[in-house]
């Protein structure tokens, strides 16, 4: 491999060290997860970019209907990612993936033929399925092909694709806003929601079944299902479970309405909203980043803690005080920084809960049931958006959802530097990674 592409691979990571250690193999699976991630992230957040433009033109009624939709949205993802982590353990990691990218960027590009709210909510459901599916499937391909000394800050960095999703999502909003007339504007940018398609003929030309998945026993579906509630996986699905709970509750209570906060409490327009969300995308996509390098440095569990602590203390006060215009500007970035920071050791700390042969199914489970319990946020912020302001409803289920995060991250097993293929079995133990 050439310098140039060793340059170049070590643009979108930290630590270039670790990222030009990795095998060519390692670098393409990585950049088909990024790349998933990033597209997953872009379908996702033009709806939210879109709920003041589709309250305004009358297509939906106000934020209760906006966050219903948002949560059936987050509910059938939380199904789809479940799905998908069975059907991962059964036909492959990588036929699993190519399939929710093509399901979600289809079902985007027919909420651009929505003819009224119900029909937007069916697509956008439709949709979740893929949405959610994609990332339990990329977590698990990505840890599995990585070598446990990379595996936190690999698994983690993967992660930033999404603050560069929702940038291309803020830029094709701001395009398409300025550009064709509120009616239109909106029915365009989900079109281009189509676009995350074409990365399917990559990832079919270029992305190997992980080793380890290969030589591993194919479970049966209903065996994967059950077995993670059987011991000794009871806990750990459950202990996962409950911090899946505090993260994604936290992330979609803020990040939902976050569009609509900026426009109505602070009065923000098409270019200024736009320019703000940016700042607060560059936030988060610095967040992913050190979150990598703590995931591997402090421990998942540590890095856990340490920024649903930040979350807090910046969330709350950018939402509750009327801060000025230069204060409030200088609080994106942490804001963004500390509301996606504990993404980045998620992936690598579920991956290392189950034996191979489950590790999808169960990982798939304990995330989706985050989302799943963590979309009924949105709604609930939409209905509470109402009798008690939206900063008030969005504090108060994203401060609850950051303490949930802190607690259970400090009570779940970590098992860090142990190869996945020797996850242990009924017996508890693990055997030590090899060296690379």
């Amino acid at each position: 491999m050439t310098g140039t592409r060793d340059e170049a691979a070590e643009r979108p990571g930290t630590g270039g060290s670790w990222f030009k250690r990795m095998r060519p193999n390692e670098r393409r699976t990585f950049w088909a997860c990024f790349a998933g991630w990033a597209t997953d992230a872009t379908d996702v957040q033009i709806f939210s970019l879109l709920i003041p433009v589709l309250v305004s033109t009358g297509f939906l009624t106000g934020t209760g209907q906006s966050g219903l939709i948002a949560t059936i949205t987050l509910l059938s993802s939380s199904v789809g990612g479940w799905i998908a982590g069975i059907l991962a353990d059964r036909i492959g990691r990588v036929r699993t993936l190519q399939l929710t990218i093509a399901w979600y960027s289809f079902f985007t590009l027919l909420c651009a033929v929505a003819w009224d709210p119900v029909s937007l909510g069916v697509f956008r459901a439709l949709m979740g399925l893929g949405f959610g599916g994609e990332w339990a499937v990329g977590a698990v391909l990505m840890a599995e092909t990585v070598r446990a000394d990379v595996r936190g800050r690999a698994v983690g960095t993967v992660q930033s694709g999404w603050a560069i999703g929702w940038a291309v999502a803020v830029g094709l909003f701001v395009l398409t806003s300025t550009l064709l007339p509120p009616e239109y504007a909106w029915r365009a940018l989900f079109a281009l929601g189509f676009l995350p398609a074409v990365l399917v003929i990559f990832i079919r030309r270029g992305v190997q079944e992980p080793q380890v998945r290969r030589a591993a026993p194919t479970t049966s579906a209903s065996g994967g299902v059950l077995k993670i509630f059987s011991p000794p996986y009871l806990g750990r699905t459950l202990a996962c479970s409950l911090l899946a709970v505090g993260a994604q509750g936290g992330y979609y209570a803020l990040t939902t309405f976050l569009p609509k906060f900026l426009a109505d409490t602070r009065g923000l327009k098409v270019l200024a909203l736009g320019s703000t969300l940016f700042l607060v995308i560059s936030g988060a996509f610095v967040g992913y980043l050190i979150g990598a390098q703590l995931t591997d440095r402090l421990g998942r569990r540590r890095t856990l803690m340490v920024t649903a602590a930040g979350a807090f203390v910046v969330v709350l006060p950018f939402l509750l005080l009327d801060l000025g215009p230069a204060l409030f500007t200088v609080l994106c970035f942490p804001l963004g920084l500390f509301s996606s920071a504990y993404f980045s050791a998620i992936g690598p700390l579920f991956s290392e809960q189950y034996p191979t042969e489950l590790r999808a199914s169960g990982q798939g489970f304990c995330y989706n049931f985050g989302r799943g319990i963590g979309a009924l946020f949105p709604f609930a912020v939409g209905v509470l958006a109402t009798p008690l302001g939206i900063a008030t409803a969005i504090a108060i289920f994203a401060g609850v959802a950051y303490a949930l995060l802190g607690i259970m991250a400090a009570l779940v097993r970590e098992r860090t530097d142990v190869d996945l293929d020797a996850i242990d079995e009924p017996t508890g133990g693990v055997r030590p990674a090899s060296g690379t």
